[in-house]
């Protein structure tokens, strides 16, 4: 099992001239701690999680204080963009970085970031592959024709050139539609637990195996990663006291995770007709909810059957959200837990000789 940094929050709209701290301290942990990877997402119009407008941005400057960790875009919203920007930007970000370039690409969610875009929010998933091939075809170094806006055509042959002879993606999926779409195309899978279980999500991650060997790809190639919120300690009593208020503030400012949480337990819930009272219970559940089985919240021992079973479900890497905590001491203290965690994972150490 594979380890990496996902980030997913943080106050854009806070007066601190520090607004980047944890993202650059911990990239820098990350890079000296063989961690995998670093996930930057593209999100627009939110105060929580305004810091990451555009992953490229972030990882330019990423590549100047790291040497070894992958640097990810997770992920980048194709239909918002034109094919030729988002290559130009990956093969510099490749170039900065000495070729630790990662894209995840995604059709979008809210209608509100298709102000961005010239096309419907309903044509956003077939948009999406059809950017993602053309830009594979420039990142390829392949000319692509575009038609400008008096209708003439354009052959588009984009620089620099990327580092890596082929730069890795992903796609994020949900459904098993999407899953064994990635397996037909040979490209890595980003998933999360947040509106199903494991058990539900199982068979999409076999069908994605069944479709790579269907579609002449190694069944054992593909990378299944899977988002995580994470926070780990020394003792678990104190890791919860401190993760609950922070916790139950996200899951607040994040409907849709707490919608999607108590979909995947069976029910069937509109927030917007729960009093403060029901929404304080149920926010008080899903905390716990998240806690057993969906997190890695704790200690390293005691996530180490989370971290086996999502292993037996077939997913290679854990990208670990670490900034749903708003306090750097907090999670930078946690660091070190997880990359202990890491090292037990990968086999490189015995659970008592970790440090």
């Amino acid at each position: 099992m594979k380890f990496s940094l996902f980030y997913f929050d943080g106050d854009g709209a806070s007066p601190s001239k520090d607004r980047y701290r944890l993202l650059t301290e911990s990239a820098r942990f990350a890079d000296d701690n063989g961690l995998a990877a670093l996930w930057v997402p593209e999100r627009h119009f939110h105060a929580f999680g305004g810091l990451y407008p555009n992953p490229s941005t972030i990882h330019a400057a990423l590549a100047m204080i790291t040497k070894r960790v992958q640097l990810r875009s997770g992920s980048i919203v194709l239909p918002l963009h034109h094919p030729v920007r988002v290559a130009e930007e990956i093969a510099v970000v490749d170039n900065l970085s000495g070729g630790r370039a990662g894209v995840a690409i995604a059709s979008g969610w809210t209608r509100n970031e298709f102000v961005l875009s010239r096309e419907p929010h309903g044509s956003r998933r077939s948009l999406m592959w059809r950017s993602y091939d053309q830009l594979s075809k420039l990142l390829a170094g392949e000319t692509v024709p575009f038609e400008d806006a008096d209708g003439s055509v354009v052959e588009a042959k984009t620089l620099p050139r990327p580092v890596q002879p082929r730069v890795p993606f992903w796609v994020a999926c949900q459904s098993t539609e999407t899953f064994v779409e990635a397996g037909r195309r040979g490209i890595n899978v980003l998933t999360a637990l947040l509106g199903e279980t494991l058990e539900t999500l199982t068979p999409k991650i076999q069908a994605y195996r069944r479709s790579l060997e269907k579609h002449g790809h190694d069944p054992a190639s593909g990378t299944v990663t899977i988002m995580v919120h994470t926070f780990l300690g020394a003792d678990a009593d104190e890791v919860k006291a401190n993760v609950k208020g922070p916790f139950s503030e996200y899951l607040r400012t994040h409907y849709h995770l707490l919608e999607g949480l108590a979909r995947s337990m069976g029910l069937d819930i509109a927030l917007e007709n729960f009093s403060k009272d029901d929404l304080d219970s149920l926010i008080e559940f899903g905390v716990e909810g998240f806690i057993k089985g969906r997190s890695l919240i704790g200690t390293p021992e005691g996530c180490a059957e989370t971290v086996e079973a999502l292993g037996d479900a077939g997913i290679d890497e854990i990208a670990c959200l670490i900034d749903f905590v708003q306090d750097y001491d907090l999670v930078m203290g946690g660091l070190p837990h997880l990359a202990r965690l890491a090292k037990i994972h990968a086999g490189r150490v015995p659970l008592a000789e970790a440090v």
